[in-house]
């Protein structure tokens, strides 16, 4: 098989081709393990205080630019063939920011009705200045002859540690929806942004399960997933690829979850609450191209090195056959997980499909 690069190999995934090696890339490296890959001090907006240090270092723009420097040195020591980049923050304003001095309501309700309320007086879109990472990221791309596919947020649907939002949807559900409907006016208005800039993938929903859903699947069904379809209709119509995205058990709605809302993709398999990869593509592998789904928690952070190698070559062959997998860990890379543990990852993917090894870091 003639070697593919990096976008030929992503395609291959999606397309539920023979890609020449399974694909791989992380989705979020923060900036201390950044930092000890690299050996250098490294800025990411991911961590709001190491990114507000940089700009008031640097400033704004320069900042950014030695962002994207970090990620696309990041992606190139460890072979990645697709980026996940978030907005950046807008620039710093020199005015006062406006004040809300409204008391919230005591009642849940009353609070999301009011949370919506306000939520309809702000701007839709996000900051034109936040989506001058993706032109930026692809220019530094071309000056190094890179060509990696670039995913997008556009996840406003979750309910995590949303208390008034599950209590709103069992007492007042008008109220719940109409938080909902403007989820997905957010939603939509990103995702013509991320269209309008290159973005190749966007991811949508978000968080709603832990050891379990945290709502019900009929409640999924009719608060969620139509706003999750709408959402994922539209990134098809720009000719792109959709994820859904949430860590959690999701096996009571898995179906909805990908086959109802429509996407090509679930983002944040999360193994250690269930999320199975061999079962996951025995009944999606054939049309989901699914992430991961190395566990960032538990096994990243305290197994052993050898652990972690056997927990790899596992996990490339549970997601292998007719492509549609994608090797990174469940979520975040964080500090707390040992630079050994990381390394023995990244090795034993390395060694699966006779790459070098990751040089000494």
């Amino acid at each position: 098989m003639c070697q593919m690069n990096s976008r030929e190999r992503i395609e291959a995934a999606f397309t539920h081709g023979a890609p020449d090696r399974t694909p791989t890339f992380e989705y979020v490296i923060l900036s201390g393990m950044a930092g000890r890959l690299l050996g250098r001090r490294c800025f990411t907006y991911d961590d709001g205080d190491e990114w507000v240090a940089a700009v008031c270092e640097l400033g704004w723009l320069e900042a950014l630019r030695q962002y994207i420097t970090d990620r696309l040195d990041l992606a190139q020591l460890l072979g990645h063939d697709l980026m996940y980049i978030m907005p950046a923050p807008p620039p710093p304003t020199n005015g006062a920011m406006p004040s809300n001095d409204e008391p919230s309501p005591d009642d849940p309700v009353e609070r999301v009705r009011h949370r919506t309320k306000q939520g309809c007086q702000l701007p839709l879109e996000l900051h034109e200045d936040s989506m001058s990472v993706y032109l930026l990221m692809r220019e530094e791309m071309e000056r190094r002859d890179m060509d990696l596919p670039m995913l997008a947020p556009a996840c406003a649907h979750g309910i995590w540690t949303d208390v008034d939002l599950m209590e709103t949807m069992l007492l007042e559900p008008e109220v719940a929806h109409e938080h909902f409907a403007l989820a997905t006016r957010r939603s939509l208005a990103w995702t013509d942004q991320y269209l309008s800039v290159g973005v190749d993938q966007v991811s949508v929903g978000g968080d709603f399960a832990g050891n379990r859903p945290l709502i019900s699947p009929q409640a999924y069904r009719e608060f969620i997933m139509p706003g999750v379809k709408e959402v994922t209709n539209r990134v098809h119509e720009g000719g792109r690829r959709a994820l859904n995205a949430s860590d959690g058990d999701l096996w009571p709605v898995i179906d909805d979850f990908l086959n109802g809302c429509g996407v090509d993709g679930y983002l944040e398999i999360d193994r250690s609450a269930g999320m199975d990869l061999r079962r996951l593509k025995q009944e999606f592998g054939d049309h989901i191209t699914l992430y991961g789904n190395m566990d960032c928690g538990l096994e990243l952070s305290y197994y052993t090195p050898e652990e972690i190698r056997r927990l790899v070559i596992d996990c490339i062959e549970a997601g292998a056959g007719n492509g549609g997998h994608v090797f990174c860990a469940s979520n975040a890379i964080t500090a707390s997980i040992p630079l050994a543990n990381y390394v023995a990852m990244v090795d034993a993917y390395r060694e699966v499909f006779t790459l070098p090894k990751l040089r000494a870091v």
